[in-house]
C-alpha cells in the first residue's frame, strides 16, 4: 500500500504566478515527470485544460478521462484528481483563484461543477488558441502599469468562452426556468455548507424559501430530492478522504460535521453499498 499522507495536498500556483493566475502552454508526452501532478491533489484555484493535440489521461474522482483533441475540461476546486500520462499532446492550461474571476463566472462555474470532457469543432479550437496565445503574450507584458487588470481580463475572457461551450450543451442562460435557478443556488450553497448543515430545512432557510418548494424544485431539475444531493456530496468528500488520506473513519466522521460515528457509517454504508472501512480497503493498493 502507498503512504497515504494525513491530508489531500493541494497544489497552491507558484510565487511567481500573477498573484493568483498561473498559466502555461506546452507539449508534453509519456509520464509528466512531476510529482505534484501525478500524486492526488487539489488546485488552489479553477484549472482550464484545453487539449490542442494529442490525448492527456487524467483521473478525477475514481474516474479515468481521457481528454482527446480537440477538447476542453475545467476541474473545480474541490475536485481530487492527478494527471497519469500525455500521449503527443499539446495543451493550454491554466489556474485562477476565486478572488480574480468575474463574479458571473464564479456562478456558473459553481452551477455546471463538476463537467466531463467536452469535444469542440476545429473552428472552436482556433478561437480557443488564438485567446490563449494573446493571453500568454500579455502574461509576459510585466512591466504595464495595468499589469495585472490587463492579464486577468484576458484570462477571464478565455474563461468566458470555455463556459459558453458547456452552457451550450443546456438551455440558454435567459430561458433558464425558476426551478432551475434554484437549484443551481442551492448547489452553490451546499458546496459551501455541506460540511456543517445536513438539514434541507435549512437550506431552504439559506435561500428564503420553504422546504417543500426547494425541495419540489430541485427534484424538478435534477431527478433527486435535496437530502440526497446532501448525502452525496458528504459521501463524496468521504470517499476522497478514505482514498487519498491516512485520517481515521472517525477522523473524517468528525471533519465533515458527524459527532455520532457509528451514524456516519450508517449512512456511508447506506448511500455506497459498502462500510468505508471496506471502501477503503478495496480501493487502496
Amino acid at each position: 500500500m502507498s503512504k497515504k499522507t494525513e491530508y489531500i495536498p493541494v497544489n497552491t500556483l507558484p510565487e511567481e504566478s500573477s498573484r493568483g493566475i498561473m498559466m502555461l502552454r506546452e507539449a508534453f508526452n509519456g509520464s509528466p515527470n512531476s510529482e505534484q501532478v501525478e500524486r492526488s491533489h487539489r488546485d488552489g484555484g479553477y484549472t482550464f485544460i484545453i487539449q490542442e493535440k494529442g490525448k492527456t489521461v487524467i483521473e478525477i474522482d475514481f474516474q479515468i478521462h481521457h481528454i482527446q483533441a480537440p477538447a476542453i475540461i475545467f476541474i473545480h476546486p474541490h475536485q481530487v484528481h492527478r494527471v497519469i500520462a500525455f500521449e503527443d499532446a499539446m495543451i493550454c492550461t491554466w489556474i485562477i483563484t476565486e478572488e480574480n474571476l468575474r463574479p458571473e463566472y464564479l456562478d456558473l462555474l459553481e452551477g455546471l461543477a463538476p463537467v466531463h470532457v467536452l469535444p469542440v469543432i476545429p473552428e472552436t479550437l482556433a478561437v480557443l488558441t488564438e485567446t490563449a496565445t494573446l493571453c500568454m503574450k500579455l502574461s509576459e507584458k510585466k512591466t504595464e502599469v495595468l499589469y495585472h487588470s490587463i492579464f486577468k481580463e484576458s484570462v477571464n475572457t478565455l474563461v468566458a468562452l470555455i463556459l459558453s461551450q458547456y452552457l451550450e450543451l443546456s438551455k440558454p442562460a435567459e430561458h433558464h426556468t425558476r426551478s432551475e435557478d434554484i437549484t443551481r443556488e442551492f448547489k452553490t450553497v451546499l458546496e459551501n455548507r455541506y460540511k456543517s448543515t445536513k438539514n434541507p430545512s435549512e437550506y431552504a432557510s439559506l435561500l428564503n424559501i420553504s422546504p417543500s418548494y426547494l425541495n419540489e424544485c430541485v427534484k424538478a431539475t435534477t431527478g433527486n430530492s435535496v437530502s440526497y444531493h446532501i448525502q452525496q456530496r458528504v459521501v463524496l468528500e468521504a470517499k476522497r478522504l478514505l482514498y487519498h488520506s491516512g485520517k481515521s473513519v472517525k477522523q473524517i466522521s468528525g471533519e465533515l460535521g458527524y459527532d455520532d460515528y457509528s451514524y456516519f457509517t450508517r449512512l456511508f454504508t447506506k448511500v455506497v453499498g459498502i462500510t468505508p472501512i471496506t471502501f477503503r480497503d478495496k480501493n487502496r493498493e
